[in-house]
């Protein structure tokens, strides 16, 4: 099994949970990948999205992570792919305009969504959100993913999941690497 984990907006594999959670999950066999991809919502998802999915393998033995904005990126990857992937988690995911963004939408949000593909392409789906998240990644969004796709909904009261604007380091992240099947 591999898993890939896709960082937020202006993030790197260094930050926060990413490589902590890469080394519990290869200390379980897992092959895992915390790809660096400095263009992740600066770049329109159109032309990004063909980028990540050449650097990639996405098959039946593939587990996806997103944080924040990693979070959409999956809902496009999993438009687009093939193959069935056992499990998508989006950690303080979104998939709409949030009250935030001012009128913007963010570059790795798609205008709209064709879910029953994407649900097609992913046997199970997490959402992990809190109800105080500084950004609106919060169960609100959490729950519009999970109203289109199923799956099960973990709310919490802990931010971001990893913030340097709000001094949240989130060095570890148990409660995730416990759901990741």
């Amino acid at each position: 099994m591999k898993v890939i984990i896709f960082h937020g907006t202006d993030c790197k594999p260094e930050d926060y949970w990413y490589q902590w959670l890469g080394k519990q999950l290869e200390a379980r066999g897992y092959t895992v990948e915390i790809p660096y991809y400095p263009d992740i919502n600066h770049e329109a998802i159109d032309t990004f999205l063909p980028k990540v999915l050449s650097a990639h393998t996405f098959d039946s033995e593939t587990v996806l992570i997103g944080h924040s904005a990693g979070a959409p990126l999956i809902l496009s990857i999993l438009e687009k792919v093939e193959a069935t992937l056992p499990q998508a988690i989006l950690v303080a995911g979104y998939a709409r305009l949030r009250p935030e963004d001012d009128g913007q939408q963010d570059p790795v949000i798609q205008d709209s969504y064709e879910w029953e593909r994407i649900k097609a392409h992913a046997q199970d789906f997490v959402y992990i959100n809190s109800t105080d998240d500084p950004w609106g990644c919060n169960d609100v969004e959490g729950r519009f993913m999970y109203d289109q796709l199923g799956g099960t909904q973990v709310i919490r009261t802990e931010g971001h999941f990893g913030s340097t604007s709000y001094n949240q380091p989130y060095k570890e992240f148990p409660l995730l690497e416990r759901l990741i099947n």
